[in-house]
């Protein structure tokens, strides 16, 4: 696909008009498979800025996507909450990338953690339930700065491991990125990356490479919530 068809059809996906109905229905699986199949194998892979929220939503993407790009990942995430739980993702990120066997370079960058930029972006939206408006700012914030720095160093394309999760709204992540490639002027991938088993594989990787997994997205609201629902269960008879 060349850089012009993938900047139409990333329109089609943000275009404000098309109902929500018929958006649902883009299979960005087919559209990562179509960018993928007009890659040059003869030339060399292009590079893909990766943002990562932690090992084992990574495990698979990198095990997949090191096949055709060469991927710098990303770690930012100032919406993780306590520091302590920060700075264990990104040890156990480290760790993967550092054992894991690709066919492909595999670097790791990690961005500023501030997690006042995080209570910024949310402010007005804190009682928000988690996997709405509250998690779309969020989202926003960190392909935001994914995309600038995927254009400070001349990254062919962004995207971000976010959408391997069930939790997680995989056309609101691909309608964010799409905006913000067009804003920053770099590609943004395609991803939904919990299709053809990509969770499923994720899994049988974190216990393969005995990963940390986290019983909750990152943030202070998502953990709160996290935390109510075990104390409810607790008390159900």
């Amino acid at each position: 696909m060349s850089e012009d068809q993938n900047v139409k059809s990333c329109r089609k996906t943000t275009d404000s008009g098309e109902k929500m109905e018929n958006a649902a229905k883009i299979n960005y699986q087919k559209k990562l498979d179509e960018i993928i199949k007009g890659l040059d194998p003869e030339l060399p892979p292009p590079v893909l800025l990766l943002h990562s929220c932690c090992a084992p939503c990574s495990s698979y993407v990198l095990e997949y996507l090191t096949q055709y790009f060469s991927i710098t990942v990303f770690y930012y995430n100032p919406n993780i909450f306590p520091p302590e739980e920060y700075h264990h993702r990104v040890e156990e990120l480290g760790r993967l990338i550092s054992e894991l066997p690709v066919k492909n370079k595999v670097t790791l960058i990690e961005g500023n953690y501030d997690p006042e930029e995080f209570y910024r972006a949310v402010k007005g939206l804190e009682k928000i339930p988690e996997g709405g408006e509250r998690c779309f700012a969020c989202y926003r914030l960190r392909l935001e700065k994914s995309a600038q720095i995927a254009r400070d160093i001349g990254a062919d394309y962004f995207t971000s491991t976010l959408s391997i999760s069930p939790y997680k709204n995989a056309l609101k992540l691909n309608e964010i990125a799409c905006e913000l490639g067009e804003v920053y002027d770099v590609r943004a991938l395609p991803s939904d990356f919990k299709k053809r088993g990509g969770y499923k594989r994720s899994v049988e990787l974190s216990q393969e490479y005995g990963l940390y997994r986290q019983d909750y997205c990152g943030c202070f609201f998502s953990r709160q919530e996290r935390e109510m629902q075990r104390q409810a269960a607790e008390k159900a008879p």
